[in-house]
């Protein structure tokens, strides 16, 4: 079983990692994380279904936590999908609004799980057996798990409950990370409103104008190095009309780079030297 599901969890890792490099997840990218996850999803319940556990330890370990793992990604996208796609035309404020609307769902979601909350972060096992093995749900310990319509051959008591948690960790992050992009465009607007017309739009890649900014950053050539990377993203963002979404999470990116980690710098200097060497000749 390891290797198989090995090979699905490399597959779903691998295509985030290159659909959804940036925080920026619209509701199209979304959509299709969910169409490639699914069908793996389904290949792993028909590979359950025909699977005979070695243990009970081996079938507690599937339903705590591979399952939930990958599960939790396809609801993951699956309520950015839904977020981006409702999203409002409205304020600013009004966005935030609908933003904190679902954290405060995800509250909810964790207050009324408290109990079964703390026995998973504790890595607790002496109610596993009920929560992770197949027809040994008690439902003094699950009423609210729904198990009445679940596939009983591909669900445990509270599996999907776990797979929910992992999800609304990464939802939180994104939802954060989409409050603070609204503050980000006041504090864009603002800076923007007080420089001089220009006529200059980036037409470069989002990352390489994130390179920039942190070469820039690294080599402290603004007010003799007192500036921080918030300010010259900010005013990058602001000079050249462009959204940089979550530069810091692109610069981890770009630091796990197998080749040149500063491509767009390295074609820079290239194509400067390539220039003098042309105007040499004339």
């Amino acid at each position: 079983m390891k290797q198989f599901v090995d090979t699905i969890i490399f597959k779903i890792n691998s295509e985030i990692e290159i659909s959804c490099m940036d925080s920026d997840i619209s509701s199209d990218k979304a959509l299709y994380m969910i169409n490639f996850i699914r069908p793996l999803f389904e290949e792993l319940r028909v590979f359950i279904h025909q699977y005979t556990f070695q243990d009970n330890n081996e079938e507690i370990s599937f339903f705590k936590n591979i399952k939930p793992f990958i599960l939790s990604k396809l609801i993951y996208f699956n309520d950015i999908y839904t977020l981006e796609l409702r999203k409002p035309n409205g304020s600013k404020e009004v966005l935030k609004e609908y933003y904190k609307k679902k954290q405060i769902a995800i509250t909810d979601f964790c207050n009324a799980n408290l109990d079964f909350y703390q026995y998973y972060r504790s890595k607790a096992t002496h109610l596993d057996k009920y929560y992770f093995l197949r027809g040994h749900e008690n439902y003094k310990l699950c009423h609210n798990c729904g198990m009445l319509d679940k596939d009983p051959l591909f669900s445990t008591c509270c599996d999907h409950r776990v797979a929910k948690m992992l999800a609304y960790d990464m939802l939180e992050i994104y939802l954060q990370q989409r409050l603070q992009d609204v503050e980000r465009q006041k504090v864009i607007e603002i800076n923007r409103a007080s420089l001089p017309n220009n006529p200059f739009q980036w037409t470069g890649t989002k990352i390489a104008a994130i390179e920039l900014g942190y070469a820039i950053y690294a080599a402290g050539v603004l007010n003799n190095g007192n500036t921080d990377i918030k300010e010259i993203m900010t005013y990058i963002e602001a000079s050249f009309k462009i959204d940089l979404g979550d530069y810091y999470r692109t610069y981890l990116t770009m630091r796990e780079r197998k080749k040149d980690k500063t491509s767009f710098l390295t074609n820079l200097i290239n194509k400067l030297l390539r220039k003098m060497d042309e105007d040499d000749k004339l």
